[in-house]
């Protein structure tokens, strides 16, 4: 019998968004978590050995191979089951724009938590302009989505499981409400089944 996918995890950080997106896809998987101090699994592991970038997501394939990336797992995932249609299909300008829209959480919301997460002894001025930054980017957001139920289309996707974790998370890192519709939007995806399962194994309130 062949080894399910293995996605190894953090209670709450990014590998939330691929953890929902398996979920919705009706894939089969075995949660591994992974304690980011020690680098080990719960089982002792030795998670540096595994994936020598030693931070989640990653996700161990039946055939041996490790995929990291939030935003590579997403694509794998959607590409993997195409019939749970969590992304437009590749070829032309819809899946690019989509893909887009995909790296700018990535890269430009995601990656702006490091001042309020992982970066030490940044400044209040450096907080402050970082902030900025952030709330402008969740406004380009609020406009993309405006009244729609979902960021691409009329069914959720990849794209809303990486909005979920980092919209989500900017709420709470800087204790703001958010703008335009993201609020009725994030509520809407908290109450999927495939969210609220990712929630309840994660043990996340």
């Amino acid at each position: 019998m062949t080894e399910p996918m293995k996605l190894f995890y953090t209670p709450g950080v990014c590998s939330l968004a691929p953890h929902i997106a398996l979920r919705e896809a009706g894939a089969t998987f075995e949660l591994v978590r992974v304690d980011l101090k020690t680098k080990k699994t719960a089982d002792g592991g030795d998670f540096a050995r595994l994936n020598p970038k030693s931070y989640v997501p990653a996700l161990l394939l039946p055939d041996g191979n490790l995929l990291t990336e939030t935003a590579v797992l997403l694509h794998y995932i959607a590409d993997t089951w195409p019939a749970a249609r969590l992304a437009p299909p590749r070829g032309d300008l819809v899946r690019i724009r989509f893909d887009e829209r995909l790296q700018f959480i990535a890269t430009e919301l995601h990656k702006g938590f490091a001042p309020f997460t992982v970066m030490p002894n940044v400044s209040e001025e450096s907080r402050r302009w970082a902030a900025q930054r952030l709330a402008d980017r969740v406004s380009l957001l609020a406009e993309a989505l405006a009244d729609r139920p979902f960021f691409h289309g009329e069914g959720f996707t990849v794209l809303d499981a990486y909005a979920y974790f980092a919209l989500r998370t900017y709420r709470y890192l800087l204790g703001v409400e958010l703008p335009g519709a993201l609020g009725a939007y994030l509520d809407r995806l908290s109450a999927r089944p495939a969210v609220r399962a990712a929630l309840a194994a994660e043990g996340i309130q």
